[in-house]
């Protein structure tokens, strides 16, 4: 590279040239053929250097001339190329950003109102293949001012087009629309030339007429209504949500105290609630132990009264039988009167210990249905008074319920007590009554001998208690209408069919009462001797209204005076 270097100042001119061969030649073919060799690739080497061009970021290289694929220009953005000598050229296009004021005036809109749209647009040389190719072809060799000129009839022209397709309002309310149809419209024409559009700055927007001014005004009186309207309405708004702030503030003020007081009465309850659970329970206990220990000192008192008794009952029948060795008639008496006198003590005894056992038992219930109570109203007084009456409900209906518990329990155990007493008593005095009737029909030789001498013993109550119950009727006379007829009439009838009722009527009461109705009714055909019966019939009248049916011959008939009494 050094030795390529010291030759470029000798080759610069031929005469340096030929006086380089000429030296060269003297010192040999071999010699001669190595430095043209060496000077001819140096001078490749210069060649492809000084012909090789770059391009910067910021421009576009347009090589021209002979190119390949048709073109009329080659262009490059950013990299590099070789250009040939002699049939090609290069040359640089600027990339930088061109700004372009529109002192547009008197532009037509739709309503035929002309206005002034002064504006700035950016354009610059696009990068894309197409463009660049326009802009290689139409801006090459050209200068910043005569692009500026260009491109300047271009938007004057699309700009007034794209205001005559608008109404002035539009263009004043709607600035993206107007920008996107510049955009629109624009862009295709300056791509033509090789340009695209990078910004649009509209500056102003006024006319001569004043109907802007007039829409702008329009436009701040309707916003200065609609902003006190809003301040009124955000006024009115935050009043309200001061109202309400301060409502739900006080609400949520008042649900804290709430919560907080029912908490605090809550606590107050369960601690007042669970010291009367304790005090219960502490009184139940000592109730409980109480009952027990008096349990345990009753039952062992019963068991020595028992003992005792069982003691003196073996003492008394051992006696007895002792005594019964010395006297064999008077031993079974006594031994049954010992036994008996046992059994009798010792039922009694038990009833009198099942008595107090019950008696204990429930005085044990009542103490703690009255601990339960006086429980009840501690609870009543510290609870809340919302439920303080249904606590009292509940309390005292435990208590009556326990309370009639209890005493049911002891009246059922007093009368279970007593009956069982009072059947013993009565079985012992059935058992006693037995043995002495037994002994009666023995005495009496019989049953049926024993059952009316009893019966004689109730005579005068059966008689008085059949008196008492026709003592309220009246038998001033007795009063009988015969109307006469065949075999002496009715009355006859009657008395025939009394008689009649006699026979079986005194056996009855002869046989099973042992009771003998007096002569002057009538006797029995077996009491009365066979010689009055035939006095008594031959001596009868045939048309008396006595009794003399031959059906009844056993039967003596009734006397005179009574026929003569029925009769009246």
């Amino acid at each position: 590279m050094s030795s390529a270097l010291l030759a470029a100042p000798l080759l610069a001119t031929p005469a340096a040239a030929m006086q380089v061969a000429a030296d060269v030649s003297a010192l040999g073919p071999a010699l001669v053929l190595g430095v043209l060799a060496a000077l001819v690739l140096v001078g490749t080497l210069l060649l492809f250097v000084s012909r090789y061009r770059r391009c910067p970021a910021n421009k576009v290289l347009v090589i021209s001339g002979k190119v390949s694929g048709g073109e009329s220009a080659k262009c490059i953005s950013g990299g590099g190329a070789f250009v040939w000598p002699v049939i090609q050229e290069f040359d640089y296009l600027g990339l930088e950003p061109i700004q372009i004021d529109i002192p547009l005036k008197d532009a037509l809109s739709f309503e035929n109102i002309r206005v002034s749209v002064p504006s700035v647009f950016t354009v610059a040389i696009g990068t894309e293949a197409e463009v660049r190719q326009n802009a290689a072809i139409r801006l090459l060799k050209l200068t910043h001012e005569q692009i500026k000129r260009q491109a300047q009839d271009i938007i004057f022209g699309q700009l007034r087009q794209v205001i005559a397709s608008m109404r002035i309002d539009e263009i004043n309310r709607d600035r993206d629309a107007f920008l996107h149809k510049i955009q629109t419209s624009l862009e295709p024409e300056l791509k033509k030339i090789g340009l695209v559009l990078i910004n649009v700055n509209i500056t102003d927007l006024k006319d001569d007429s004043g109907y802007i001014e007039a829409i702008g005004r329009k436009a701040a009186s309707q916003a200065v209504q609609q902003a006190r309207g809003d301040v009124a309405e955000q006024e009115k708004l935050g009043e309200i949500r001061v109202a309400n702030a301060n409502r739900e503030k006080a609400v949520q003020v008042a649900d804290a105290a709430k919560v907080r007081e029912i908490g605090l009465r809550e606590m107050t309850r369960e601690q007042a609630v669970r010291v009367a659970e304790l005090d219960k329970e502490q009184q139940i206990g000592e109730q409980t132990a109480a009952l027990e220990r008096e349990t345990q000192i009753k039952e062992a008192e019963q068991k020595k009264r028992v003992a005792v008794a069982d003691a003196d009952a073996r003492a008394q029948a051992g006696e007895a039988k002792s005594q019964a060795m010395i006297a064999d008639t008077q031993a079974e008496l006594r031994v049954r009167q010992a036994e008996a006198y046992q059994l009798s003590e010792t039922k009694k005894r038990e009833a009198e210990a099942a008595v107090a056992e019950a008696q204990n038992r429930a005085m044990a219930r009542a103490a703690l249905a009255e601990a339960e109570r006086v429980e009840a109203e501690q609870r009543a007084k510290l609870e809340a008074p919302a439920k303080a009456e249904k606590a009292r409900t509940i309390v005292e209906a435990e208590a009556d319920a326990e309370k009639r518990r209890i005493g049911a329990q002891a009246e059922a155990a007093a009368v279970y007590a007593r009956l069982e007493a009072q059947a013993r008593g009565e079985y012992e005095i059935l058992a006693k009554k037995g043995e002495g009737l037994k002994k009666i029909v023995e005495a009496c030789g019989g049953a049926r001998e024993a059952y009316q001498m009893l019966l004689l013993e109730h005579l005068d109550t059966l008689a008085e208690t059949t008196a008492t119950a026709i003592s309220n009727i009246k038998f001033d006379k007795v009063v009988v209408w015969d109307g006469g007829g065949e075999n002496g009439g009715a009355t006859s009838g009657f008395l025939q069919n009394m008689g009649r009722t006699l026979p079986p009527m005194m056996q009855v009461l002869r046989d099973v009462a042992g009771v003998e109705l007096p002569d002057f009714i009538g006797r029995m055909a077996t009491d009365v001797p066979a010689d009055a019966v035939a006095e008594r019939a031959r001596s009868a009248p045939l048309n008396s209204a006595a009794v003399a049916d031959p059906g009844v011959s056993p039967v003596a008939p009734y006397s005179a005076p009574v026929v003569s009494a029925v009769r009246d």
